[in-house]
């Protein structure tokens, strides 16, 4: 486990890095067809991009409680869900984080938060009513498994440099309608504006698509590594493996749904069709609940 976190944290570097230089193509894409070239707007979509993603990171533990109209409770509003997560604290040797609950039929859970200080676990009443107290302890521990390995921060980061690739994407491919840099003649002018909509209708197109696959990829590994995280933590794999038997049988989505923190889930919220799940954040719950299952033989 401890080398899936070590290459994990590698591998966010690498990943990140693969973001800023797409943003930087992108900006310099915009540079060269309506700027003469200019280096100075390929660095500011750069730098603003990165801002953008530096603000949801900072601010990913209130973004995501306001999202989600999570409550903060304290023991006494709910002292089974208080305690689990206080014992899982100690047990990991972590911060006590904050705890909310989501009034929601639907069983649900997530965590968020930039650090282990400033971090906020939260479940939905309806995840409250149908766990036993080792499913429950089960889910909890897989929440505070991302707030351990920093997985938060990281998908954190990469959701905003997803979305600051589609907005910067969205302004190319508007631009494209507009006019071109530099004096030329008609049929210049002509072939430079074709030219510029097939570059903005590419970069509409496979920029986000490849941003979406990324960040399927990262999500993905970080809800295995998760899952494991929990199971070491608890040393009990069959109480998480029955809990996201339990998710995955529940068919209604969240009654307050958002595509931007859809991969803070437990599980996926959106219920999504086939064509989605090609980009889901989170992988199929049976191949999670098998890997659980074998985890479980070994102990």
């Amino acid at each position: 486990m401890y080398s899936a976190i070590a290459a994990n944290k590698r591998n966010t570097v690498v990943i990140i890095v693969v973001f800023l230089a797409l943003i930087a193509g992108l900006g310099w894409l915009i540079a060269y067809f309506y700027g003469g070239g200019s280096w100075g707007i390929t660095i500011a979509t750069v730098i603003g991009a990165g801002l953008y993603a530096w603000f949801q990171f900072y601010n990913a533990a209130s973004i995501a409680v306001a999202t989600s109209g999570a409550v903060q409770i304290e023991m006494k509003d709910n002292p089974r869900l208080w305690r689990i997560v206080e014992n899982l604290s100690i047990t990991n040797g972590m911060p006590m984080p904050k705890v909310y609950v989501v009034s929601d039929p639907a069983p649900n859970a997530f965590a968020s938060g930039r650090d282990p200080e400033h971090a906020v676990v939260a479940a939905t009443t309806g995840l409250l009513d149908i766990m036993t107290d080792a499913e429950l302890e089960g889910v909890m521990a897989h929440e505070m498994g991302h707030v351990k390995n920093y997985d938060i921060r990281v998908s954190t980061i990469v959701f905003g440099l997803v979305v600051a690739v589609g907005f910067i994407t969205d302004i190319l491919f508007r631009m494209s309608f507009y006019g071109s840099r530099g004096s030329r003649d008609s049929n210049a002018a002509g072939a430079f504006a074709i030219m510029s909509l097939v570059f903005g209708l590419i970069a509409l197109v496979v920029a986000p698509l490849i941003s979406a696959l990324i960040q399927a990829g990262i999500s993905r590994q970080r809800e295995y590594l998760a899952d494991a995280t929990g199971a070491m933590t608890t040393r009990n794999p069959e109480g998480l493996a029955s809990a996201l038997h339990k998710l995955g049988e529940y068919k209604s989505p969240l009654q307050r749904q958002s595509a931007t923190m859809a991969h803070m889930w437990i599980s996926d919220p959106m219920k999504p069709g086939l064509m989605d799940r090609l980009f889901s954040t989170h992988p199929p719950i049976a191949e999670r609940v098998r890997r659980l299952l074998e985890i479980g033989g070994k102990f």
